[in-house]
């Protein structure tokens, strides 16, 4: 077990319970993200199980409500682990995440921050640097580029994501094949069973929504609400894809 103050953490997971939106600390409503529609002033996200997925389009603040809660974890927005800044900001306008984080509000059971941040679009960034910092420590680095993209993906989940923490996860089958999406769904079974993990993942993928037991969000234009794979838009496409692929593609194109 990981230990925090000298302490063991025997308690099982979620430990991060609820986020809230405290609107003392929200400043300007037309800046974003706190412009979406998603952060009314009662925004509020509760975590009842191990594993919460969600859901949504693309613009609808998926991403930027998992940085904001990598950073109320201490880890940095372009992903990571604790004490790792994988990407240089200096010549960032903003920090979308670190900006959410400062008027989110958390509840712990206890503070966890061992784990990780894992965005597909920053992967190569955070295996690079991996690799250097551990040459510049005179050890081998654990070399995840030399894989192919899915592999390499694959590899960095085994070897990170199995000990106690939260481990907060940005499409991960951005590079996964339906194949490699089952080694995924394998690997969140075990990280379930240990009993020490929490997951917050976002995903378009159905096969991914579908996992046993996750708490499944939809994020809608006005907030997050509970639903099943089968509600999704994501599903509803896939499956008029699967009766029909020619059919689909040709009516689709012809729109």
């Amino acid at each position: 077990m990981s230990r925090r103050s000298g302490r063991t953490i025997n308690l099982p997971a979620p430990y991060l319970r609820r986020v809230w939106l405290d609107p003392a600390k929200v400043h300007d409503r037309e800046v974003y993200p706190f412009c979406l529609p998603i952060f009314p002033d009662d925004f509020e996200l509760n975590f009842d199980t191990p594993i919460t997925i969600i859901v949504g389009e693309n613009g609808t603040g998926k991403s930027t409500i998992l940085e904001g809660i990598a950073a109320l974890a201490g880890y940095d927005d372009a992903g990571g682990g604790k004490g790792y800044m994988p990407v240089d900001h200096s010549e960032a306008r903003e920090k979308m995440g670190s900006q959410l984080s400062r008027a989110l509000r958390a509840s712990w059971l206890p503070k966890i921050t061992n784990g990780w941040f894992f965005r597909a679009e920053s992967f190569f960034s955070v295996a690079r640097y991996l690799d250097k910092a551990a040459r510049d420590a005179g050890q081998v680095g654990p070399d995840f580029l030399s894989h192919s993209h899915g592999e390499g993906f694959l590899r960095f989940f085994e070897e990170r994501c199995q000990r106690q923490g939260i481990f907060i996860f940005d499409e991960p089958e951005s590079a996964l094949s339906p194949a490699r999406q089952i080694e995924f769904l394998k690997l969140l079974r075990r990280m379930e069973d240990s009993r020490i993990c929490q997951v917050i993942m976002a995903t378009h993928s159905p096969m991914l929504m579908a996992y046993p037991n996750a708490r499944l969000l939809r994020l809608a234009k006005y907030g997050l609400e509970p639903t099943t794979v089968e509600q999704t838009d994501h599903y509803r496409v896939m499956r008029e894809f699967c009766a029909d692929p020619r059919g689909f593609v040709e009516a689709t194109l012809a729109e």
